[in-house]
């Protein structure tokens, strides 16, 4: 058996260094054509928060990488989207979502990535953390739910899920949801960026003005500061569960413009 793994082990890395031998060559064929999409998903949820979403990029023939953070901390979030991003044959439209958007804005400062789309998302200067946005805002009502665990993991309730994160979803998917969603480390959003990416590429904002975990006004305010072209969708803190089509139609005139 050891030496089966052994091998299985080897060939893999055989075939990376072909594939970074030709890596160069399929960049190069590709630069000119459809940038692909890379989706960061947020706290309290996985990359099927964007299942809905991704059918209907794939159907107009855009290739999806939806990112599985750990959500331990800003830097792994950042190292797992970066290497979705240098997976990709040439641009990249990167998408994030809640605390994905605190990643995209650390993560999406190099060059393959074209453009940035943030749905209901942090969006922090260089320097910031998360926690340190919209203290001079009333509290969001779902914040003020979570539960941290004795490892120091915030999650919601799947009762607290409904009312305040996906208030405008059937109530057995929200409960398929909070199944789901990947509780986050306490400690990343204390994690400060280094750079803010908005504001090296064009982005476009979704703002959920119904949403109940970030202010609405916060997000209209990360809108202004980085100039996004902004839609509002009278949604909760996730409007790709809830109108799918809308925030696919805002990602594709992102890739759209991006070519």
């Amino acid at each position: 058996m050891k030496a089966s793994i052994s091998t299985t082990l080897r060939n893999l890395a055989a075939a990376a260094a072909i594939a970074a031998t030709g890596a160069g060559a399929a960049h190069a064929a590709t630069a000119a054509g459809q940038p692909s999409v890379v989706i960061v998903h947020g706290a309290f949820a996985d990359g099927s928060d964007w299942a809905k979403v991704i059918p209907l990029l794939q159907a107009k023939g855009v290739k999806v990488t939806a990112v599985q953070n750990s959500l331990t901390s800003l830097a792994d979030d950042v190292a797992a989207t970066k290497r979705a991003i240098d997976d990709q044959p040439g641009k990249v439209v990167l998408v994030g979502h809640s605390w994905g958007g605190t990643v995209i804005t650390e993560a999406g400062a190099g060059d393959k990535v074209a453009s940035l789309v943030y749905v209901a998302a942090f969006a922090p200067e260089a320097g910031q953390a998360t926690a340190d946005l919209g203290k001079d805002l009333p509290p969001a009502p779902g914040i003020t739910k979570l539960t941290v665990d004795k490892f120091g993991f915030a999650s919601l309730s799947p009762a607290a899920l409904q009312e305040n994160f996906a208030q405008d979803v059937p109530a057995e998917h929200a409960a398929v949801m909070a199944a789901t969603q990947g509780p986050i480390a306490v400690k990343a959003f204390g994690d400060k960026t280094t750079v803010a990416a908005w504001k090296k590429h064009p982005s476009w904002y979704i703002v959920s003005k119904n949403d109940r975990m970030i202010q609405p006004e916060l997000e209209r305010r990360f809108a202004k500061a980085m100039g996004a072209k902004t839609t509002e969708l009278p949604t909760s803190h996730v409007p790709q569960q809830s109108r799918p089509a809308d925030v696919a139609r805002v990602i594709l005139e992102a890739v759209a413009a991006s070519k």
